[in-house]
């Protein structure tokens, strides 16, 4: 423990406000476990248990919507957490909500989102900036998706406070003795300061799993194999990844191309395995800075006191080569302010430095967190400062600088990391890619994702070639909103029988790089803390609780199950618009199987299908529409790509029989609007057309089928 204490005094950085902040910390984890170990060894009198009927540990946007809901369930909540801040990443930063489809966002997440819509609808609102000059807001919209951090904080703790939901915070779990548990079930849990809160059921709203792990749930941390899931996208991912990638060759070696020169900071020198298998790699941690170019409000970056630019000689030979990306995600948040976010193969995201952070002691997890800080804030000082640095690049970046209106607890830098993996818990059910692309059906669904599977980059090591080459960085669509199981945050019966996992819930790597998004985590701790309630109202297990009856309360609570497209605006042509008959895709008769997308247009109303260059000879669509006696023109649509298939057969039924056609779908189509003519035929009363994947090499495209009058 005085190796804890040490450490904290030895925090360093440049703001006085931030080196309070965190040496404070650090300092009262020590002191709370000496008073722990005091109190052990003297026999005195424990502290008063304090009784609920659900327990949340975790104070990220997970546990604030689980607290709410148990609340207006009728049942006492409480929240307790290592957090001094409500709210985890949306009120540390993460402003520009990777939301996905926001029709698939409903119940608590929702509210919260109107709830900031309603703040920025008050001129008072906009401090910085007109409202009129903010391309983001709009007065028709119900709900506001990109905010300012200390708005969003500030709608957590109202709402916290119109619920009257208690919150102890700076409650560090005493994770190797104070979960008590009789046979499967947690009867209480004890802080390092030795608080004591009991509760029928307990939620694990924190990213890092420490309540679950505490309660000897099973949990797994790093890659599965794609063989173990029989997945694609998991496991070392070398070939696939190309974004957050270097675009050109760059040197990795203290002296450039002499590896005997020994390589450069922040690159891997252990072999690298085959694609597809696992590993125990992390996906990159950063923190979402909250910048600004505004001079009235705007603080130089800080300069870590022990900072050394070569850490960024890397870097700075990538922009010697010509790269210019650095403010590619410098995404616009309200007030003349930016969610900052990790773009390019250099940047924020601070890779293979957090592999052991998941499970690591609070001591050693607090010298990760100042690595990362000193790594992102040295970053920040050499592009804006550093001679090393293009002049060009220095003379733009020093124009920005952190908010003063922002953090300013902690030397306006953001408080909370973006932690977008640690332990997920095994369970009997594990969300999987194949469940996200709906190859694998879903059970008793308590909520919908919709974002692409996102994993960052987990290392970088040295390629073939002798160039600097980043590993793991995997951008796919699931092809659409996807449900997600109530199965999922259930641990093993036999394990625990009164504890939900809403965050490091039991899912797959590759699953969870989509499933791990805010709104999600707001969705699940809302469902969660429903499901506490009904096994509380039915003293059950909380596997026992029947779904039947979740599911009713969850739809009365307007929580969103399943997905229509239908619901959606559509984002294409429009068939009424188009001369003929044109029959979507959403009006065909098809296959279990196909997957959604609307990533390259012209499409017609929401986008189009495709069969994922996979289940080949299984997928089939019929398109079937109501003419008038004569000839027409049948033309299918789709957009073209090199990864299409050449060979797609298109049977046309007319009143002479039928006529099979292939179509090269890597051809663009002959129409602008993305049509392309199969032949001319006689019809009587009905045109059907009927397109597969049978014997296909490459993506089967499909949309809509037009009929037009010849």
């Amino acid at each position: 423990m005085k190796k804890l204490i040490s450490h904290s005094r030895d925090l360093k950085a440049s703001h006085g406000a931030e080196v309070n902040f965190w040496k404070q910390r650090v300092c009262r984890i020590g002191l709370w476990a000496l008073a722990v170990a005091f109190v052990s060894s003297h026999a005195m009198a424990a502290p008063p248990v304090r009784n609920y009927d659900v327990v949340v540990y975790g104070g990220t946007s997970a546990g604030v919507a689980a607290a709410i809901q148990a609340k207006r369930m009728g049942k006492t909540s409480v929240i307790v957490c290592p957090d001094l801040h409500l709210g985890g990443l949306t009120s540390s930063g993460l402003g520009w909500t990777d939301s996905g489809k926001k029709s698939a966002v409903g119940g608590f997440a929702r509210e919260f989102y109107q709830k900031l819509k309603a703040h920025y609808d008050q001129p008072s609102a906009w401090r910085q900036q007109k409202a009129s000059e903010y391309s983001r807001y709009s007065a028709d919209q119900d709900a506001m998706w990109v905010f300012e951090p200390h708005v969003a904080e500030a709608a957590y703790e109202a709402m916290i406070a119109e619920a009257q939901v208690p919150v102890y915070r700076d409650s560090w779990l005493d994770r190797e003795s104070g979960v008590k548990k009789e046979g499967t079930q947690i009867v209480s849990i004890r802080m390092l300061d030795g608080q004591v809160y009991a509760g029928k059921i307990f939620i694990d709203a924190t990213y890092e799993g420490d309540l679950m792990a505490a309660a000897e749930v099973d949990f797994h941390i790093g890659r599965e194999a794609n063989s173990v899931y029989g997945e694609t996208l998991n496991g070392i991912q070398k070939v696939r990844t190309t974004k957050h990638q270097f675009d050109y060759a760059v040197s990795p070696y203290v002296v450039p191309d002499d590896p005997q020169s020994g390589l450069l900071p922040r690159i891997h020198d252990k072999p690298i395995a085959a694609d597809g298998e696992g590993d125990n790699g992390v996906q990159a941690y950063c923190y979402r800075m909250c910048l600004t170019n505004f001079d009235d409000n705007r603080v130089p970056f800080p300069k870590p006191d022990n900072y050394d630019p070569m850490q960024y000689e890397l870097l700075a030979r990538y922009l010697d080569g010509g790269w210019r990306q650095v403010w590619r995600k410098f995404d616009p948040a309200p007030n003349h302010k930016t969610d900052t976010n990790n773009h390019g193969a250099f940047s924020t995201d601070n890779i293979g430095m957090n592999y052991d952070y998941p499970a690591a002691s609070y001591e050693r997890r607090e010298e990760i967190l100042q690595e990362h800080r000193d790594y992102q804030q040295g970053l920040m000082w050499f592009l804006a400062n550093d001679p090393r640095t293009p002049a060009d690049v220095r003379e733009r970046m020093s124009k920005w600088g952190l908010c003063k209106d922002e953090f300013q607890s902690s030397g306006h830098w953001p408080h909370q990391i973006y932690v977008r993996e640690a332990r997920r818990m095994v369970s009997d059910f594990v969300m999987t890619e194949l469940h996200l692309t709906k190859k694998k059906p879903t059970p008793k669904s308590i909520g919908l994702g919709s974002y692409n599977m996102d994993s960052h980059n987990i290392q970088r090591y040295v390629d073939a070639s002798g160039h600097a080459r980043n590993e793991g960085d995997i951008q796919v669509s699931p092809g659409g909103p996807y449900q997600i199981s109530y199965e999922a945050i259930i641990p093993k019966s036999e394990q625990c029988t009164n504890l939900l996992v809403p965050v490091c819930l039991s899912s797959s790597h590759i699953a969870y790089g989509s499933i791990r998004m805010e709104p999600v985590f707001m969705i699940l701790g809302q469902s969660a803390a429903t499901a506490a309630a009904l096994a509380i109202d039915s003293e059950q297990s909380v596997q026992e609780v029947p779904y039947e009856q979740l599911k009713k309360q969850l739809l009365e609570d307007k929580q969103v199950l399943e997905y229509d497209i239908k619901n959606e605006p559509p984002a294409g042509l429009l068939p009424k618009a188009l001369p003929g008959s044109v029959v979507d895709d959403t009006a065909a008769t098809l296959s279990v199987g196909w997957q959604t997308s609307g990533s390259v247009k012209p499409y017609v109303l929401y986008g189009y299908l495709h069969d994922g260059n996979e289940r080949k000879g299984e997928l089939e669509a019929t398109y079937t529409s109501e003419l008038k006696p004569g000839r027409y023109e049948v033309r299918v649509s789709y957009t073209a790509n090199p990864n299409r298939a050449s060979n797609v057969p298109v049977v046309v039924s007319h009143a002479d029989g039928e006529t099979e056609k292939q179509v090269d779908q890597r051809k663009s189509p002959e129409s602008e609007n993305g049509f392309h003519s199969v032949g001319t035929y006689r019809f009587d009363k009905t045109g059907k057309v009927q397109i597969s994947n049978s014997g296909t090499t490459g993506h089967v495209i499909i949309d809509a089928v037009q009929f037009l009058p010849r």
